[in-house]
């Protein structure tokens, strides 16, 4: 009895983590970016915290905007806007894992937004910078559907 409750359960545990959700997209309570406007790095040069008036969902999270005109650029290309590597951690997935972002710890390459655990991660990211992404673009390939 005692071994077929055990084989149920490991059975049971496996098909959960077989159909858990993988995050693509970096997200918490507060939404994608923690809740910040994804448009705003490009337009304005900084962080700018988006309202719940002007929300999108997308790739499986809550994207949110400043304005309407921000939500409406976003809508209209996404892939352009959101951060590379799912809003993950452009150094950690250079390492080979995914780490969360702060929004204030960002960059744009090549018209690329790339963010960072914090401004300190970000500033040792800024040092080869080039050559991180090239590995993070490798890693993400393999990361990308894992928790």
């Amino acid at each position: 009895m005692t071994r077929r409750f055990f084989i149920s359960w490991a059975m049971i545990l496996i098909s959960l983590q077989l159909f858990a959700q993988k995050a693509e997209v970096f997200s918490n309570a507060e939404g994608a970016i923690r809740g910040y406007d994804a448009v705003a790095y490009f337009t304005e040069s900084k962080p700018v915290k988006g309202k719940t008036d002007f929300s999108y969902q997308w790739n499986n999270a809550t994207w949110y905007f400043s304005s309407a005109e921000n939500l409406n650029k976003f809508k209209a290309t996404p892939e352009k806007y959101a951060p590379q590597f799912g809003g993950y951690c452009a150094y950690g997935l250079s390492e080979g894992h995914k780490s969360p972002t702060q929004p204030d710890a960002w960059t744009i390459v090549d018209n690329k937004l790339y963010l960072n655990y914090n401004v300190k991660v970000k500033e040792k990211w800024s040092e080869n910078k080039e050559e991180r992404i090239k590995k993070a673009n490798e890693n993400w390939v393999d990361l990308k559907d894992k928790e």
